[in-house]
């Protein structure tokens, strides 16, 4: 079975190439800046991406054609659902039209929904069953608990936006290597990147989780993390700001990068080590904060957790894991999955769900 992986990112695009569930090919496309900037909207660049991809499928010796049996794309913030494998229809292109939260991984499941079309005649021309496009664990996976869900406001419920395919999968991954079953653990996940989630994986299912796009849990190397609403109003009303400056200083220009200057963790331990006091004040206050989040999350099991798992590209970072070792290990052993691999993720759940391991729900 061959399948092609589609990870769009906000400044790239990763694919994967899958022969069942081993990986042949794998290539990080990326996409210049001023190359990007042409495009006012991110759904603009549907086309770019695509050809993108074509190109880079071809250079590598592995072009788009019949031989292809599933596409599947990173999915997009659109509705809430639960965790799984979900076959794509027309439905996630209406959906993805107003999405929650505009970031490239939107596009996805709309480039994966293209291409399996394309083939779609060129297969049957060959006798081959039509290619499948699908998603799979979108960062709007949603299995809260219904007391997760309740805030001071009515009208704004807690909501969900998490790094929802790396962490299942790492999770899965852990109870894997440990002899586990993950639908029988209490896990704490964290994924530490340029956003930082966190969940309490409860027996299969995240019962309480982050949204790392909003505002939700610590500040990160690009994101305010949670904020008194008071002073965000007074900010909002302060007339320097519009909304959409108020947006992308919450999100893209706050956290490290609006403290140091810098979003990468790797400059910041850099200048730790030259004696940058402050910046040993800023990078630890991310670390205090972080584990100020994920002790929170005990409440959910009643305090029982099997174990806490970091994962994503700062989980790299044994500054920073140190850090949060030594705020946490009360609760659980903790357990590091540097970086993350969501074209894995992806590709294998496709081959499981093709394979009838896993149910394939429709979208």
């Amino acid at each position: 079975m061959k399948i092609l992986a589609i990870n769009p990112g906000m400044i790239s695009t990763k694919i994967g190439v899958f022969i069942d569930e081993e990986i042949v090919m794998h290539a990080c496309i990326n996409h210049p800046f001023d190359e990007l900037c042409r495009y006012p909207f991110i759904m603009d660049e549907f086309d770019y991406r695509k050809e993108s991809i074509v190109k880079e499928l071809e250079q590598q010796g592995f072009p788009l054609d019949d031989s292809y049996d599933v596409i599947v794309g990173r999915g997009g913030l659109v509705k809430p659902i639960e965790s799984g494998v979900y076959e794509l229809n027309d439905k996630v292109i209406e959906d993805t039209r107003n999405p929650r939260i505009h970031h490239a991984c939107n596009l996805g499941s709309l480039i994966a929904l293209s291409f399996a079309r394309e083939l779609e005649d060129v297969r049957k021309a060959h006798g081959k069953e039509p290619c499948r496009a699908f998603t799979v664990d979108p960062g709007v996976v949603d299995e809260l608990d219904p007391v997760a869900r309740i805030t001071g406001i009515p009208e704004m419920p807690h909501q969900t936006i998490w790094h929802a395919l790396n962490q299942r999968e790492i999770a899965k991954r852990y109870c894997n290597e440990h002899g586990l079953k993950y639908e029988e653990q209490d896990l704490i996940v964290c994924h530490l990147g340029s956003g930082i989630s966190f969940a309490m994986h409860h027996h299969g299912r995240a019962i309480e989780c982050s949204d790392a796009l909003s505002g939700d849990g610590p500040f990160s190397p690009s994101r305010a993390g949670m904020l008194s609403p008071v002073d965000v109003v007074k900010m909002c009303f302060s007339g320097k700001y519009n909304e959409k400056e108020m947006l992308r200083k919450i999100n893209g220009h706050s956290g490290l990068t609006a403290h140091l200057g810098t979003n990468d963790v790797r400059e910041v331990e850099r200048r730790i080590k030259d004696g940058d006091e402050h910046a040993k004040l800023i990078l630890d206050a991310m670390i205090y904060q972080t584990a100020r989040r994920l002790a929170s999350l005990t409440p959910a099991t009643n305090g029982h957790v099997d174990a806490i798992i970091l994962t994503g590209a700062i989980s790299h970072s044994q500054y920073v894991c140190d850090g949060l070792k030594t705020r946490l290990s009360w609760i659980a052993p903790i357990f590091i999955y540097p970086g993350e691999d969501e074209l894995t993720a992806l590709a294998h759940n496709a081959y499981r769900a093709m394979t009838g391991q896993q149910e394939i729900k429709v979208y």
